[in-house]
Formats: C-alpha cells, sequence, structure tokens
C-alpha cells in the first residue's frame, strides 16, 4: 500500500503541504496542485480574494477504550520518531519502557496529540504503516465489518480522513452496545441467579415444611403423652394425699405410744442408776480383796524367784562352764567381714528398744551391752569436711573412750570398698570391721545382731531408716547418730 498522508481537517492548508513534502508523499501532482492553488500568481495577473478563515471544529468526546488504544498506538510509535520530530513534552516519555510508557505518559501524549497536528500526522503514518489493509480503509472512510470497533475509531482519530467522526460516533455506538450488551447479560445472570435461589429456597421451604409438618404431629402425639401423664399423676397425687392423712393418724397414735415408752424407760433408767450405784459399791470391796489376794501372789512370786534365782546359781555351779574367749559377733566377723586386727572385749546384754537418743548412756550402762555403730554414716553426717582416713580415725578414737569407761563391747562397721589399708591397731574394747566384697555396711551390721542371743541389749548407731528397721525387727535397740555424736562430744 502506498504511504499515503490522510486528509486532517484541523490541519491548515500550509501546513499539511508541508508535511506531504517532509513524509515523502509519491503522489507529486497533489502537491503541485496544492501549490498551485496556493500561489496567488498562478491564477493570473489579478490577485485572487484572500479565503475567510474557518474555526476548527471541538474535539470529539472519546469512550475510554478508543482513548486508551490511541494513547497505546502513540507509545508503541513513540521512541520510533527522530529525536527532533518528538515534541519537548514527550522526549522524557519516549525514554520510559514499554510497559510504563502508555501508563505514565498517557495524559501528556493525549494532551499532545490534540494540541499538535503535525506531530499527530507523523505519528498517523508510522501507525498506518503497522496497522496493513485495516489502515487503508480506514483512510478510505469505511471500515471491515469483523474489525475491532476501538481499534477502527483509535485510527480514525489519528488520520482523521472524510467522515472520521462517524466513524468515532459508530466506534463509541458500538462500544456502548457492548457495554449494554455486557449489562444485559450480567442482568440476565443476576436474574437466573436469583431465580436458581429462589427455586433453592423453594425447595428448602418445603423441606422445613415437611419437617414442621412432622414436628407438629410429634409434638402433638408428645402432648397427648404428656396429657396421659397428667391424668396419672393426678391419680397417684390424690392416692399419696389419702396415704398421708393416714400416715398422720398412725403418727399421732405412734407419738402417744413414744411417750408412754419414753415414760417407761426413764423409770428403768432410774432403776438401772439405783443398780449401778450397788454395783460399784460391790466393786470397791472386790477391789480391796483383789489387793488383798495380788499383796499375796506378790509374796509368792518374790519366794519363786529366789528360788529359781538359788537353783540357777547352783546349775551354774554344777555345769561348771569355763570363760569364753570369743563373741557371738566375733564369729558373725570371723565369716563375714575383714578386721584390721582388733582386741577381744568382754561380753555384753541385751536391753529394751528405744529410739530416744538421750537414752544412750541408759542403754549402755545395762550389763553386757553391746554397741554396734555404723561407721560411715556417722562420721558424713558428723565431720564429713574430713578426709576419710581422718573421719575413721577420730570415730574408733571415740568409741575406744566409750568402751574404756563402759566397759561394754564396742563394734563400728565401715563399707569394705572404702577401706583403707595400714590403719593404727584399734583401741581395747573396740572391734573394726570392713564389709568383704559384694556385701554392704548394713548387711553387716544385721548379721550381727542376728547372731547376739536373744535377751542381750544390743544398741545399734544409724541415721539410716533400713538399718534401724531391720535390727528392731531382730530385738536391738535402734539410735540416731546425733545420740552418738553428742555422746562423743562430751567426752
Amino acid at each position: 500500500m502506498p504511504l499515503t498522508e490522510p486528509y486532517d481537517d484541523h490541519l491548515p492548508q500550509e501546513d499539511q503541504v508541508a508535511l506531504d513534502g517532509a513524509v515523502g508523499n509519491p503522489d507529486d501532482n497533489v502537491v503541485s496542485e496544492t501549490s498551485g492553488a496556493s500561489d496567488p500568481t498562478s491564477a493570473g495577473d489579478s490577485p485572487a480574494a484572500e479565503p475567510e478563515p474557518t474555526l476548527p471544529e471541538p474535539e470529539p468526546t472519546l469512550p475510554e477504550p478508543v482513548r486508551q488504544r490511541i494513547v497505546a498506538l502513540t507509545a508503541a510509535v513513540l521512541p520510533t520518531l527522530p529525536a527532533d520530530e518528538v515534541p519537548v513534552p514527550l522526549r522524557r516519555v519516549a525514554k520510559f519502557a514499554p510497559n510504563r510508557r502508555a501508563r505514565l505518559g498517557a495524559p501528556a501524549i493525549a494532551a499532545q496529540l490534540t494540541a499538535d497536528p503535525l506531530f499527530r500526522q507523523r505519528v498517523t503514518a508510522r501507525v498506518l504503516a503497522d496497522a496493513g489493509d485495516l489502515g487503508a480503509a480506514v483512510i478510505e472512510g469505511t471500515a471491515p465489518a469483523a474489525a475491532d470497533p476501538v481499534e477502527v475509531a483509535a485510527l480514525a482519530y489519528l488520520a482523521r480522513p472524510r467522515g472520521w467522526r462517524e466513524l468515532i460516533d459508530a466506534s463509541g455506538a458500538a462500544v456502548r452496545a457492548e457495554a449494554d450488551s455486557a449489562v444485559v447479560a450480567e442482568l440476565v445472570r443476576e436474574a437466573e441467579q436469583r431465580a436458581t435461589r429462589a427455586e433453592h429456597d423453594r425447595a428448602v421451604a418445603r423441606v422445613e415444611a415437611e419437617k414442621l409438618r412432622d414436628e407438629v404431629a410429634r409434638v402433638r402425639e408428645e402432648l397427648g403423652q404428656l396429657r396421659e401423664e397428667s391424668r396419672q399423676v393426678a391419680r397417684t397425687l390424690r392416692e399419696t394425699q389419702a396415704r398421708e392423712r393416714k400416715a398422720t393418724e398412725l403418727l399421732a397414735t405412734e407419738r402417744g405410744r413414744a411417750a408412754r415408752a419414753s415414760a417407761d424407760m426413764d423409770a428403768e433408767l432410774r432403776r438401772a442408776r439405783a443398780r449401778l450405784a450397788e454395783a460399784e459399791s460391790a466393786a470397791g470391796v472386790a477391789r480391796a480383796s483383789a489387793k488383798e489376794a495380788r499383796s499375796v501372789d506378790d509374796a509368792r512370786l518374790w519366794l519363786l524367784l529366789e528360788t529359781i534365782g538359788q537353783a540357777a546359781v547352783g546349775l551354774r555351779r554344777e555345769l561348771a562352764l569355763d570363760p569364753v574367749d570369743k563373741l557371738p559377733a566375733d564369729f558373725v566377723a570371723d565369716a563375714f567381714a575383714e578386721q584390721p586386727g582388733t582386741a577381744p572385749a568382754s561380753p555384753a546384754a541385751r536391753a529394751r528398744d528405744t529410739d530416744d537418743p538421750a537414752r544412750l548412756d541408759q542403754l549402755l550402762a545395762l550389763p553386757r551391752a553391746h554397741l554396734v555403730v555404723d561407721g560411715y554414716n556417722v562420721t558424713k553426717r558428723g565431720f564429713g569436711e574430713m578426709s576419710l582416713e581422718q573421719q575413721r580415725k577420730r570415730l574408733i578414737t571415740g568409741l575406744g573412750g566409750i568402751a574404756a569407761q563402759t566397759g561394754d563391747e564396742v563394734t563400728v562397721v565401715f563399707d569394705g570398698a572404702e577401706r583403707m589399708h595400714g590403719l593404727p591397731p584399734a583401741p581395747r574394747g573396740v572391734r573394726v570391721l570392713f564389709s568383704r566384697k559384694g556385701e554392704t555396711a548394713d548387711e553387716l551390721i544385721r548379721r550381727l545382731v542376728r547372731a547376739e542371743p536373744s535377751g542381750r541389749p544390743v544398741v545399734v548407731v544409724s541415721s539410716d531408716r533400713e538399718v534401724a528397721d531391720g535390727v528392731r525387727r531382730h530385738g536391738a535397740y535402734p539410735l540416731g547418730a546425733d545420740s552418738l555424736l553428742r555422746r562423743l562430744a562430751r567426752s
């Protein structure tokens, strides 16, 4: 298609001629005719009459889609124009990125297209060249029926052929018709949706009505049951009221009987109190008689004990038992413990059970008492800041003093796992034992207690509850470690 400049009814005739020469219109005859028409000397010697200037028609109101398409076409060809052909207000816009040029420069592009016809003609030349057959059809004043009305209106606005305003009006009408069609389609869609919702609501209402009818039937059935229950309750109430009246009459009768029984009980209580007084006087007489009988029994018991004592003395002389050189604890030490070497201690006897630490001296004062000490349990409680060797030495030394003062048998037991070799000899009367491998000091203490004969006072000093409970079951006296520590502090 030859590139021709479209007619522009807003461009002065002189500018139109200049623009045709600038874009290189191949139709030179058009330029010649135009130049001849504009030359006053070509008509003859007499000057032609000056034509009266006509005012340009106002710009039409463009539909928004058409205006946006015009701006987009202009923004697309703006960078292809030479720098001197780009108006000064749009030179900065021409440097924008393609996606920003039409969006940010739209006001400046629209204003320049309206105010600068020459710039619009230059843009139109490139736009029509890119439009192809559609551009040629717009130049001729016709538009294909299948063409986009917005595109046709945009090209008509830029090219401005004869009848371009009608093309824009027709495009606006098509755009408005399309918008109205979209609105109508939306209204139809909304109406269909409302009809669908109404049908759904109608179906829901039918279901709810069915439910309500079922509920009404159920309520009526329940109402009938409640009425029957109400009649039964009323009948039961009348029967209950009748039974209540009978119970009230029986209660009055029973109250009279209870009053008579209470009077009889008061009389019986007075008689019982009289008999109790007689019984108390008889009991006093019986206590006096029992006291006299107990005095006789005490005399008989004393005489029996004296006889048993003399018989025991005779039995000891008869048996002629030799003094023993080993005590029960020595046999336990030989079989279940390790000992660094101890001097034999004198035997002792067993006392009564007590948990009072103040009774240690009283228990040790019993004849033939045996004091068993849980060594590390006492030392770690009393002087745990010392080393194990110093703890053992201090405890054994203190127990030696107790053995010397009381003459009792004293045994101190340590765990063998922590035993130190090279201990000094134990004081006289003190037996030092270490549990063997695989056995604890607690087990060795229980063996020592079980080895003692029944009746001998054995005192076990340990704050371990399991040790105390174990030795108590075998008849020993468990005492806390604090009692021995206070006893050693007094020494």
